[in-house]
């Protein structure tokens, strides 16, 4: 199953070292295979350093792709990662 979504970043700093650690590890618990793109610019959800070459700040429309037996179950927890600001207090 391929699915995607469009997600806003509504952390204050956008996608940092941080918030792409977070996302990264929560990917990496998916058997999906999960890409994340900013314009032209589609990395994998599962790479740290690939989310950090996003250049997504703060407003940044992600959109986020999982194809696999898991990809409505890892879209749903990366939107809720992301709208509970990657669970990060001062963002």
């Amino acid at each position: 199953m391929l699915l995607t979504r469009e997600i806003e970043l509504i952390n204050k700093y956008g996608m940092h070292v941080r918030p792409a650690g977070a996302m990264a590890k929560l990917c990496q618990g998916f058997v999906a295979d999960i890409t994340v793109a900013n314009g032209n610019r589609e990395v994998s959800g599962k790479s740290v350093l690939g989310l950090m070459t996003l250049e997504a700040p703060f407003g940044t429309l992600l959109k986020i792709t999982a194809e696999g037996d898991d990809a409505e179950k890892a879209l749903d927890a990366i939107a809720e990662l992301v709208n509970n600001r990657f669970g990060i207090v001062d963002e």
